[in-house]
């Protein structure tokens, strides 16, 4: 998902420019975060985990707008979520709890919201929701 920062400073950088294109690069961002809020919604959920925040692999690059925006949906409905993220040198993320012992984190999760499909995460992989549907980055 793209950065909204990087996306609204591209409708700033280009007001004079037709902006039907960027404001579709906008509203279709808007759009993703929805649909991934809402399809893990529905599978009711009383703890939704993030497993890793960074958006590659071998980064250390922390894209936390798009994770937040699906983090806020989730927990708008009452749902708890929780975070997995080792690099992360703190005890909360977007006000939820970084729970850092992997098996914990699998256990207490109900759903699994993953980047990318990863062995760590083969055990609970009927849990995890991801983007990545062939274990490609």
């Amino acid at each position: 998902m793209s950065n909204p920062k990087d996306t609204r400073q591209l409708l700033a950088n280009y007001r004079d420019v037709p902006q039907n294109l960027i404001h579709a690069i906008v509203d279709s961002n808007t759009t993703r975060k929805d649909f991934i809020a809402q399809t893990i919604i529905q599978k009711n959920p009383n703890v939704v985990g993030v497993y890793r925040l960074i958006m590659k692999s071998q980064s250390d690059n922390f894209r936390t707008s798009s994770a937040q925006g699906i983090m806020k949906r989730i927990k708008a409905k009452g749902i708890q979520v929780i975070v997995y993220e080792p690099a992360l040198q703190s005890t909360t993320f977007f006000r939820s709890p970084v729970v850092n012992d992997l098996e914990e984190f699998k256990h207490r999760s109900d759903v699994i919201i993953a980047n990318r499909m990863t062995s760590a995460l083969n055990d609970v992989a009927s849990k995890v929701f991801t983007r990545d549907l062939f274990g490609n980055d």
